[in-house]
């Protein structure tokens, strides 16, 4: 798929990319509900355990970026709950990114040079990285390895919208949005990273509205941090986010919560851990004790017994640095809207090892060919992306190795049969046949390809 880079202007890339540079994340959920047959996980025997030889890794040490959003929870319990020292890898750094420009600059140089390993990343960020696209030309090859969660994101609007129809679905979103347009006041609407899952969530909901995001309304990068601030000054109408942001925007009374993702596609994909190939490939072993680790602790943070522990954990200021209220509500799948609506649903909420649809863990294939279905919708990828695309998610979804790895671990009941959960359906009645991505695109009526 050599055809992708060329295809993807240096100068949008460039003008994107400092806006990045100043991007920082703290959104989303880190909830789910918890498998009816995982045990509790205590710290008393997360310790280290005597390994087969054929186990022991090659290295103890290993480099993971994370960004201060309970999407990192996995990371940060897998090695505050011990873990990784129980499966070997007993000197686990677990590096706080600034932004996912940083995080993808460090693993671009890697950690022998003061950069990462790999860590946590929105989707299809380790393809593009793959391709070069961004990293400046330079193809640093990366391996998608373990889904970190599902869920968790919502579409947060401005308090000077509210009572005027901007719902998950509703026929009144386009007529606002056209009139703003009208007035020379165009609708903006940001996301913390471009060509990555949170602007395919916006970008989503608005065109099964009947909106087009790139005609229509404004879209901008912008720090997490600084959309609050922005909505409260109304320089921004809307932004994609997720949990305990929302939260922030309900009840400061800035604004509501106009959909969920976990409404918009129920069991969505969202960010997963991936890593460099070279260390994967020198190092098989460890990888996999990395694997079983963060397994256990997605394990853990499933089991809402444990919540409230975790919440105290990663809301430290060794890692986020927040105050435990605003995670509690989102951490326990609990939303208020602020337009009346009042979520109290645990299926809604982000799962991190299982949910109805199967196993959250497991980087399903399907699901990589998704995003890079929808990066061709949008133009961010050539057409002739689809033809090569399985070829390209095979080689760099190693979902092999999630498979070797929970076999080892003993969690052979929760290996999923196929690489593919077959088709998806999203809020709107699209459906998206991993077995014929070109139908989902020809079916679309909003679209760039």
């Amino acid at each position: 798929m050599s055809s992708l880079k060329n295809n993807i202007s240096r100068r949008r890339f460039l003008a994107t990319a400092g806006a990045t540079a100043l991007s920082s994340v703290l959104l989303k959920g880190c909830l789910g509900n918890p498998p009816e047959d995982t045990p509790t996980i205590s710290s008393t025997n997360a310790t280290k355990i005597n390994l087969p030889p054929e186990q022991v890794p090659e290295i103890t040490k290993v480099k993971l970026g994370y960004l201060p959003i309970v999407e990192a929870a996995p990371l940060i319990i897998a090695k505050e709950k011990g873990f990784f020292a129980k499966y070997g890898m007993t000197d686990v750094d677990i590096s706080k990114q600034a932004n996912w420009g940083a995080a993808r600059d460090n693993a671009k140089i890697g950690s022998s040079a003061g950069g990462i390993d790999g860590g946590q990343w929105q989707m299809p960020m380790p393809y593009l990285m793959s391709e070069g696209i961004i990293t400046d030309n330079l193809k640093v090859p990366m391996y998608v390895l373990l889904q970190l969660n599902t869920h968790g994101n919502g579409i947060a609007i401005a308090g000077k919208l509210k009572d005027q129809g901007l719902a998950l679905k509703s026929d009144k979103i386009k007529p606002v949005i056209d009139k703003m347009k009208s007035e020379g006041k165009k609708f903006k609407a940001a996301y913390t990273f471009p060509k990555a899952n949170q602007e395919f969530w916006i970008r989503y909901w608005l065109a099964a509205n009947g909106v087009d995001p790139d005609a229509d309304i404004d879209l901008l990068t912008v720090p997490a941090a600084q959309t609050v601030a922005n909505m409260k000054t109304g320089t921004m109408d809307a932004f994609s986010t997720g949990d305990p942001w929302p939260y922030r925007i309900v009840k400061e009374k800035i604004g509501f919560v106009s959909a969920l993702t976990a409404e918009i596609w129920k069991g969505h994909p969202e960010e997963y851990l991936a890593m460099r190939a070279d260390w994967v490939d020198k190092n098989p072993k460890a990888t996999k004790a990395v694997l079983k680790a963060i397994m256990e602790a997605q394990q853990w943070c499933d089991n809402f017994d444990n919540r409230k522990e975790l919440i105290q954990i990663v809301s430290g200021q060794n890692y986020f640095g927040v105050d435990p209220e605003i995670l509690t509500d989102p951490m326990m799948g609990k939303y208020d809207m602020g337009d009346g609506r009042i979520i109290d649903d645990k299926s809604m909420a982000p799962l991190y090892w299982k949910d109805a649809k199967g196993n959250v863990s497991y980087p399903y294939q399907s699901h990589d060919l998704w995003f890079i279905t929808e990066s061709v919708r949008w133009g961010f990828l050539p057409k002739e992306s689809l033809a090569t695309a399985k070829d390209l998610i095979k080689k760099i979804n190693r979902e092999d190795i999630w498979r070797e790895a929970a076999k080892e671990a003993g969690f052979t009941a929760d290996i999923p049969p196929s690489t593919s959960r077959g088709i998806e359906e999203f809020f709107d009645g699209t459906k998206f046949d991993p077995e014929n991505p070109q139908a989902y695109l020809d079916g679309l009526k909003i679209k760039k390809a």
